[in-house]
């Protein structure tokens, strides 16, 4: 069996350091790259995240941060992106040393910005990694109930089923269960898409639409998801799958999801820069609306829900007769 080598953790965040929760479960020793070198300290200091999943404590002698990007790629043979989507670029500008010999693991919910790809075909346009060689970790998963031991199910997508069966071992426990899947591309472009329409849901909850309705746009969502998959895709995939189904229902409905809160804000009638102001962690959706928008010019796939969102956050129409358009389409 392919053999992942050291594993390192790119990103600070929430969901970053729910997975390095688990994988040091696994391998008691492991690479993290912190962007400011203040937070690396403070972390020291604490035996946790400063900022984030702060009931989460490490054995810190498990751990070898760095803020030298280059230092954990030279170092470690698998690296994990947890980085959010509109500062990758900026942070792969630092690189010096290549990528192509890793493993590289995208758990990045969000598309390149002005690149308008998902991170796996970034990474291969513009590091000439291959393919065989990038994966990508897929929900149902929210950071804080992986930060509770809370059950949780993760899906490997890798085009090399070996790869993605070693790298599944790493993250398997009592608490989180993994499956493998071969469908990259249309893993992470559904987890994008969920981010928008959990947005979608927030607009609705905060225009005070009831759980009838959200159903209804859950269902619609998801045969939006499935038309634009089968499009950018075209492989045999089950979209009843918790990779795309289970993490659409779990990003539309939770409490512990950014994006629905950031659309519930709009619905009650927040400006776009009043929500951002307000919360504390990024809603990727916002920035996923505007590249999917983008990508969809080009291929024509009927996408009401996308095209109700960006009109309301990009166009500036108001939300209540955006989503009563949006509720005519429906049936």
């Amino acid at each position: 069996m392919f053999d992942v080598g050291k594993i390192a953790i790119i990103g600070s965040g929430s969901w970053a350091t729910a997975i390095a929760k688990i994988v040091i479960e696994h391998t008691h020793d492991i690479g993290w790259y912190f962007r400011k070198e203040d937070k690396i300290e403070e972390f020291k200091r604490k035996g946790h995240n400063p900022a984030y999943l702060t009931s989460v404590h490490f054995n810190l002698n498990e751990i070898f941060f760095s803020s030298d990007i280059n230092e954990i790629v030279e170092e470690y043979d698998t690296l994990v992106f947890v980085t959010p989507s509109p500062y990758l670029k900026d942070l792969l500008k630092k690189l010096k040393k290549g990528l192509h010999s890793k493993l590289i693991v995208t758990a990045i919910k969000g598309i390149v910005p002005d690149e308008d790809l998902v991170c796996s075909e970034y990474f291969h346009k513009a590091y000439n990694v291959p393919y065989e060689n990038l994966a990508v970790i897929g929900g149902p998963s929210h950071a804080e109930e992986v930060a509770m031991e809370r059950l949780t199910y993760l899906t490997i997508g890798c085009s090399d089923v070996d790869k993605a069966r070693s790298f599944s071992e790493k993250l398997a426990s009592n608490y989180v269960k993994t499956k493998t899947s071969q469908d990259v591309i249309g893993i992470e472009y559904a987890s994008v898409l969920k981010n928008v329409y959990a947005i979608a849901a927030g607009m609705c909850y905060g225009l005070k639409y009831g759980d009838n309705f959200q159903a209804v746009l859950m269902s619609n969502a998801m045969q939006e998801m499935n038309r634009f998959l089968n499009t950018i895709n075209p492989i045999e995939r089950a979209i009843i799958d918790s990779v795309y189904l289970g993490d659409q229902l779990v990003t539309g409905y939770s409490k512990f999801s950014r994006n629905h809160t950031f659309g519930a804000m709009i619905g009650k009638g927040y400006s776009v820069k009043a929500a951002q102001i307000e919360m504390e962690m990024v809603a990727e959706g916002y920035f996923g609306t505007k590249c999917m928008k983008e990508i969809n010019r080009r291929l024509h796939v009927n996408m009401p829900i996308l095209d109700t969102v960006y009109n309301i956050l990009y166009e500036r129409i108001n939300p209540q007769t955006e989503i009563k358009l949006l509720t005519d389409s429906f049936r």
